[in-house]
């Protein structure tokens, strides 16, 4: 009998204009988390060894892209002066934590089921992405203003 390596693909999560910012970078950035999420539930198969292996193996990237992502919502949210910053932060670094909490837990032999960690993240990045993101995207439509060609651009004071 073969081990089987993964599921058929499910999108669990499908991209959909709520998940839409406006801005085409975190939108890029909003795909890649719901596609690594649905990659997560493809290779939840039940099957311990093969899911610590998958996990091993796409863990370091995805914390590594999460940080970027975060770092370039708060930098536009900064340079907007966005008044939700504060909170904003404070939700990604409960984020930060709780996932650094379970990778420390695996590493130290912690059984881990695949499939409740993407149901955990895949919970948290839609409810994140639909209510707390969208909170900037409204701002950031709020102070932008039209260009020539109809399409919408903010001011950014400090962004680097």
């Amino acid at each position: 009998m073969s081990d089987v390596k993964s599921k058929p693909k499910v999108d669990h999560v499908k991209w959909s204009d709520k998940y839409s910012m406006g801005i085409k970078l975190i939108d890029k950035q909003h795909m890649w988390l719901i596609n690594f999420v649905n990659a997560l539930f493809t290779h939840a198969t039940g099957n311990e060894h093969l899911e610590r292996k998958y996990f091993q193996k796409v863990i370091q990237k995805a914390v590594q892209y999460v940080h970027i992502h975060f770092e370039t919502e708060e930098k536009y949210m900064l340079a907007t002066k966005f008044p939700g910053y504060e909170e904003h932060k404070q939700a990604h670094d409960d984020f930060v934590q709780k996932i650094i909490f379970t990778v420390k837990s695996y590493k130290a032999g912690k059984k881990l089921v695949l499939e409740n960690f993407a149901i955990f993240l895949r919970d948290w990045l839609v409810s994140h992405v639909a209510i707390m993101d969208k909170q900037y995207s409204i701002y950031f439509k709020e102070i932008a203003t039209r260009k020539e060609d109809g399409k919408l651009s903010i001011k950014l004071t400090d962004i680097k």
